[in-house]
């Protein structure tokens, strides 16, 4: 170790954004703070029906300021002098268009109330059409199948599909940019005071996984195969870039303006090239080869690694992709998850909550105290849930499947749709409570069984994010559904844990991120077990889940003609 310095992780979530400072040399957790986007939470540029979910840069750049700011505020005077370096993870595919200077189109004027104008959030499933075009293309076209490092399958929740539906439904947005930037490049350029969308340095796990680069293809897509895909993306494919680096490595330097921003000043202050939340989560988390890693909140996004040499030509079908370097440089890195895990659970509480908000709660002409009796009555029903369905027996009357947002693996398809079937006049809330939990439990287990017959082996599990930190209930149905035991990372913040590492190896305070890890990482705080009877009763149910999961594909899960 070169030196002794503070580092900053940078979680960039779905509704939050949240900053680690962290003591490099040990991993001790020195101060965090956490900012609500506010214009997401308005949800003026979503619509939910049919699956828009928009994000405006002002949210980033607002939230990244109170984070960073907020964080030394609660630290001793003299970290802000010392911090040695700064990482960044985002959700992902999270993309935008941007002009010349690498700045999103949203923050120009004429584009400021734009959706399209905008960063498209993972969770966007506008471009179903345009998956589906792609797909078929990659396997008709006679060249080169460029899905075979995604697992087969590209994904509405991707970038080409997302940028594509953009260009073709917007021709203002069409015209203006100059390029495309993923979420987790468009920090770590804005923190450097990077001014050429050209220059940008890409991340390898963010091109790998969601842009179908690999190096065998000489970087992204060739021209031929796009411009048949669409003739609209000839010019942009020249725009974009070759090259991917790790997240080890620096995007460059904190401007001085940034530097002031924050608060921050003494040193040369690194930034590392950014990467996705869940990738770099699983580092925080503990990772290690053939170790399963699961980021457990809204969605679920399922990490795996191992050597290169293990891995070699083979190619896993039916996941998010296998990327030489997108978790840890040096090892194959395989992504898969569930499109909804936690939101299924949202969503049940919000049914429940309807009366509570719509009716009970407008007869009450005080604001303030409607306010306050509903968001006290609502906040507890998914903890009072949890505490009824986990007396309850495994049923196998009833039956859910958790494709409530479409599904991401095995073989990713946003058009599926999520069901429930068994229900009787008996069928209360905890009944089925109960059901989509295990269903979401279900779903992870299709991963598990999906590396297992590509003739991957997963040694452990561990989990991190808020569900595995909040929900004992769920975690142990997901053990006992697994037929594994599950360890919990004992950082709250593991995904901004993560990015505090690769920031140490940016700023040059360990050699790599194995180094990294053995100084900095949090161990684990919970370990559950599977209980074998109902692992059993589980195999039971998990065959009529597959069966029900098979009818209910053919119902929904193709484009109409």
């Amino acid at each position: 170790m070169k030196e002794k310095g503070y580092v900053i992780g940078i979680d960039f979530g779905t509704d939050s954004v949240r900053a680690l400072l962290v003591d490099a040399s040990d991993g001790s957790e020195i101060s965090t703070h956490i900012y609500h986007y506010r214009l997401w939470k308005s949800g003026l540029y979503c619509d939910p029906v049919n699956n828009r979910f928009r994000q405006h840069p002002l949210d980033y750049i607002e939230g990244l300021e109170e984070v960073v700011t907020g964080c030394l505020k609660k630290a001793p005077k003299e970290a802000a002098r010392n911090v040695a370096g700064i990482s960044v993870d985002t959700t992902g595919s999270t993309p935008c268009a941007v002009d010349r200077r690498g700045m999103p189109l949203a923050l120009r004027s004429e584009f400021n109330d734009n959706p399209n104008a905008m960063f498209v959030l993972w969770k966007d499933h506008s471009a179903v059409k345009e998956a589906d075009e792609i797909n078929h293309l990659a396997k008709t076209w006679g060249g080169t199948d460029y899905t075979k490092y995604s697992g087969g399958v590209y994904s509405s929740e991707w970038f080409w599909a997302k940028l594509l539906h953009v260009i073709r439904t917007d021709s203002s947005v069409r015209e203006a940019a100059c390029s495309w930037i993923e979420h987790c490049d468009w920090i770590p350029a804005l923190l450097t005071g990077c001014s050429d969308a050209a220059s940008v340095k890409r991340s390898r796990c963010a091109a790998g996984h969601k842009a179908m680069w690999h190096e065998s293809f000489h970087g992204l897509p060739h021209r031929d195969f796009l411009v048949k895909l669409d003739p609209l993306l000839d010019e942009i494919r020249g725009r974009l870039y070759r090259d991917t680096y790790t997240s080890c490595e620096k995007a460059g330097s904190l401007s001085p303006v940034w530097a002031k921003r924050l608060g921050i000043g003494g040193r040369e202050v690194a930034v590392g090239v950014g990467a996705f939340d869940a990738h770099m989560g699983a580092v925080g988390g503990g990772i290690r080869p053939y170790v399963l890693s699961k980021v457990m909140g809204t969605s679920t996004c399922d990490m795996l690694i191992a050597p290169l040499d293990d891995i070699g030509d083979k190619l896993i079908r039916g996941i998010c992709g296998q990327v030489d370097g997108s978790i840890v440089p040096g090892m194959m890195g395989m992504e898969a998850g569930q499109s909804a895990f936690g939101d299924i659970y949202a969503w049940f509480q919000q049914l429940l909550a309807w009366p509570l908000l719509h009716v009970i709660g407008k007869a009450d002409t005080d604001e303030r105290k409607r306010e306050n009796i509903t968001g006290k009555a609502e906040d507890r029903i998914i903890p009072e849930l949890s505490r009824q369905a986990a007396a309850l027996p495994v049923d196998e009357s009833i039956i859910a499947i958790d494709w409530m947002n479409g599904r991401r693996t095995p073989y990713a398809n946003q058009l599926v749709k999520g069901a429930i079937a068994g229900l009787n006049l008996g069928s209360d809330a905890p009944r089925i409570f109960r059901a989509l939990v295990e269903s979401t439990a279900f779903g992870a287990k299709k991963i598990v069984d999906r590396f297992h017959e590509e003739g991957i082996e997963i040694k452990e599990v561990i989990a991190l994010g808020g569900v595995a930190k909040k929900s004992p209930f769920i975690m142990q149905v997901v053990a006992d559904v697994l037929g594994k035991k599950i360890k919990v990372a004992a950082s709250e913040q593991a995904c901004a844990l993560g990015a505090a590492m690769f920031a140490a190896v940016a700023a040059g305070i360990h050699k790599d991120i194995e180094t990294a890890q053995a100084a900095m990482e949090s161990g684990f705080e919970k370990e559950y077990v599977p209980d074998p009877d109902r692992n059993r009763q589980y195999e039971r149910l998990y065959e009529k889940y597959s069966a029900f999961c098979a009818f209910i594909e053919t119902q929904t899960g193709r484009l109409d003609e």
